[in-house]
């Protein structure tokens, strides 16, 4: 399962600039990496793991702003057609898992 965070926060005033950046670091302490400055995604083992993010995630949302986070299987995420520099760029794979003997 993937998930998909994406984001709207106030960062007018200066507390709520470092209110985002403490979101956007907390994100990646999570092991989320930015796909777009305010669009952040992770691979998780399934349904389970995506529970537990949603709710650790939930625990540290700002008080302002919008917060959505969408979650789909690796199949649909190898379908999203990526353009990068005016052309196509390939989609990204699940990372490969290991099998522990």
């Amino acid at each position: 399962m993937w998930m998909m965070v994406i984001f709207d926060l106030p960062v007018v005033e200066e507390t709520a600039r470092k209110t985002a950046s403490k979101f956007r670091l907390y994100l990646k302490d999570l092991g989320f990496e930015m796909a777009q400055f305010s669009v952040y995604v992770r691979h998780t083992s399934g349904k389970e793991a995506v529970e537990n993010y949603l709710r650790k995630i939930e625990s540290a949302m700002p008080p302002e702003g919008k917060v959505d986070i969408l979650q789909f299987t690796d199949k649909q995420y190898e379908a999203i057609t990526c353009f990068r520099g005016g052309g196509r760029a390939a989609s990204q794979k699940a990372p490969q898992q290991f099998e522990l003997f």
